[in-house]
This record gives C-alpha cells, sequence and structure tokens, in this order.
C-alpha cells in the first residue's frame, strides 16, 4: 500500500512516520522545505486546559509521545513544563472556567481552579485586581518545534519514507468511481491509495484539487520577543488573559514571548503572500496588553524581534482529521494546536489507513460533517 502525505510540517512528518511504522509504503510531498510553514514559526506550547474532551484526549494522546520523545527519537525538545495560567475578566468566562476544570480532572488532568490572588504564587508579578478567576495546570509547557520536526524527520526517513522537497502538488486523481488514486507533481505521477493532506495554511488549496470543499482558512498571527523591564522568571507559566486575548511566556536569561490576537479585523489570507515580520502597531499593543495585568513590562521593556505565521481555522477552532471522500484523509484546521497535537494525529490517520477505524478518540467530533449537523463545539480556550 502506498500513501501520498501533503505537507512536511509537524502534523505531515507525524503521519508520516506512523503509517511508515505500520508497514506502509509513504511518499510526502511538500511545496517548498520541511518544516517552513507553520511549524517553523509555532510558539511550541503544549497543555491539557482545552474547553472540549475530543481536545483535552489529544492532548493526553500526544503528551505521552512528547514526555518519552528523547528515549524514542533520540532528540533533546527542551520540553518545559512551567504550567499554563489562564485568567478570566468576565463573570461568564469565570463560569467557563469552573466547568472546563471539572471536565479536565474527569479526563485525568490535574488543572485546579484558582482565585486571582492565589495565581501569583505561579505568576508572582501578576496583577489579580482585573480578574475573576484563574485556572492553572503545571504540567503543562512548551517545547522547541524546530527540535521536535528534527526528530520526526529523522526518524521518518529510517522508517522508509520518501521525502520529497520542493515538490507541490498539482493535481489530485480519482477514479471513475470517484476514489482518488493518487497526485500529481511538478515532477511526476504517484499512484497512491490514499493521499493525506496535512497542508496547514495550504490545506484549502488541495482540498479544491481534490473536489473537496471544507471551511479551513488561513489567519495571520503575531509574536513579539522582548526584554521585560523586570526579566521574567522561567519558572512563571504561559499565561493567557483570556478575555482580551493576550499571551506572554517566559524565554531564556530573562526575556519573554509576547502574543495575542486583540479582535478588529480577521482577513483570511494568502499563505504565499503574507508578511511574516510582526507589525510595529501590533508590537506595541501586544506589550500594552500584557503591560496591564503583569508587573514585568514596564515602560522600560524592550522589543527585541518578532514574527508572523499563518493559522488555519475552521469556524469552531478544532481540526478535520477523517477520511471526507474515498481514499482522501484530512489531517488540518488545527487552529494553532497542529505542533502538540501532531503526535495523536498520525497515530490517528495510520488507524484509518491500515484499520479503517480508530479508538484513541472519538471522531465525530472531529468530522466535516459536523458543521451542517449543527453538532460543533467551540474551542473556548484559543490563544
Amino acid at each position: 500500500m502506498t500513501v501520498v502525505v501533503v505537507g512536511g510540517g509537524i502534523v505531515g512528518m507525524a503521519a508520516a512516520h506512523s503509517l511508515a511504522e505500520r508497514g506502509v509504503s509513504v511518499v510526502l510531498c511538500e511545496k517548498g522545505s520541511v518544516g517552513a510553514g507553520s511549524t517553523e514559526r509555532s510558539a511550541g506550547g503544549i497543555r491539557t486546559q482545552f474547553s472540549t474532551r475530543v481536545n483535552v484526549r489529544l492532548s493526553l494522546a500526544s503528551i505521552d509521545v512528547w514526555e518519552s520523545f528523547e528515549d524514542e527519537f533520540g532528540v533533546d525538545i527542551e520540553y518545559r513544563r512551567s504550567g499554563y495560567l489562564f485568567l478570566a475578566r468576565d463573570e461568564a468566562t469565570a463560569d467557563d472556567f469552573e466547568a472546563n476544570v471539572a471536565m479536565q480532572r474527569e479526563e485525568g488532568v490535574d488543572s485546579e481552579l484558582l482565585a486571582p490572588e492565589d495565581a501569583r504564587e505561579h505568576c508572582p508579578g501578576l496583577d489579580p485586581e482585573p480578574f475573576r478567576a484563574a485556572t492553572y495546570c503545571p504540567t503543562d509547557g512548551f517545547a522547541d518545534p524546530h527540535l521536535a520536526l528534527q526528530g520526526y524527520s529523522q526518524a521518518a526517513a529510517e522508517a522508509g519514507v520518501d521525502v520529497r522537497t520542493k515538490t507541490p502538488v498539482t493535481a489530485v486523481h480519482r477514479d471513475d468511481d470517484g476514489r482518488v488514486t493518487g497526485v500529481e507533481t511538478s515532477d511526476d505521477t504517484i499512484e497512491a491509495e490514499y493521499v493525506v493532506n496535512a497542508a496547514g495554511p495550504w490545506a484549502g488549496r488541495l482540498n479544491e484539487l481534490a473536489g473537496v470543499a471544507l471551511p479551513v482558512v488561513p489567519k495571520r498571527r503575531q509574536v513579539a520577543v522582548v526584554d521585560p523591564e523586570t526579566p521574567v522568571p522561567e519558572s512563571v507559566p504561559l499565561t493567557i488573559d483570556l478575555d482580551t486575548g493576550s499571551y506572554f511566556r517566559p524565554e531564556r536569561e530573562g526575556a519573554a514571548l509576547v502574543g495575542g490576537h486583540f479582535g478588529g479585523d480577521d482577513p483570511d489570507v494568502d499563505p504565499d503572500r503574507f508578511s511574516t515580520t510582526a507589525d510595529t502597531d501590533w508590537t506595541i499593543e501586544a506589550v500594552e496588553h500584557a503591560a496591564d495585568y503583569a508587573s514585568y513590562f514596564g515602560p522600560e521593556t524592550r522589543i527585541k524581534n518578532g514574527w508572523a505565521g499563518l493559522y488555519a481555522v475552521t469556524p469552531d477552532h478544532h481540526p478535520i482529521v477523517e477520511e471526507v471522500a474515498p481514499g482522501y484523509l484530512t489531517a488540518i484546521g488545527f487552529s494553532g494546536h497542529g505542533f502538540q497535537h501532531a503526535p495523536a494525529t498520525g497515530q490517528i490517520i495510520a488507524d484509518l489507513v491500515v484499520d479503517g477505524e480508530t479508538d484513541l478518540v472519538d471522531l465525530d467530533a472531529l468530522s466535516a460533517d459536523r458543521f451542517e449537523r449543527g453538532e460543533t463545539h467551540d474551542e473556548q480556550n484559543v490563544a
């Protein structure tokens, strides 16, 4: 059996590796270089504090891999578990926090609901006054996406995956019955029993070639790297002011990443034509938001640099992971969570190809027809 995986980011590489480990012949086609899309611009977050069971379960299944990554793949991904701290300003958000923590704990997550004053134990520079509630999980954290992709790429190659960079897919072939039978690339035709769309922000373009219409669009998101007025200790969690969209996390030697989407226009963008540099006005606004609730970001904070990348977004901020047409599978629309959920997604894709089903998570919540059924469950904890 041959499978073509389209997309050389972390999701595509995880899927290719899992398929090869199951004995499948895999060709991975990447239009540019491996990891040059969203993976290289990821902030690397890994967390279990989601507002839906399916996202929590994707996280738990993935964390099993992240925890043993160095032993299995031989690469230290600098996995740091300083926690995530979510903050609620609005009463409705605080109420949601209570329900979310109850659900997370049912799933085995060690999260807790905190009073804002108690959150300062984890983030000493926090101003608790604007907030009504907080949630914290000590086992959340972040890792280096570049190192993780390096580990997957090496393992995929060792497992026999044929990785073809600078190889855009130009057509998706179907037989008379409508089943996908392979792809056309800039170099040749590849016959395959399955094609997997793991193209991230370019997913919509591959869907068009396959004659599939799915609600996944690319949105631009930005991150700034700053030297705060007061250095942020590395023990401080990734801290999210959920109602404003602002977040920050420590970097090395007192520096910090500052990010967020603060409302206003949020147009779809062309993944081949967008600025990868953070906007000056946005950077100033991001630092001002962080300064509003954390004392680290005083007036002497210095902006070092920043970048912009793309989220592939669905209306409910959940991915579409299924065989959406005969022989055509999707692993797309992660809405900013693709890096952390890549290990579980790779296992699911391999299960669907080899076994025709998976027991890792209930895929009904990730099926494309959920939008037509009106059975979506919006992920609230999006940063």
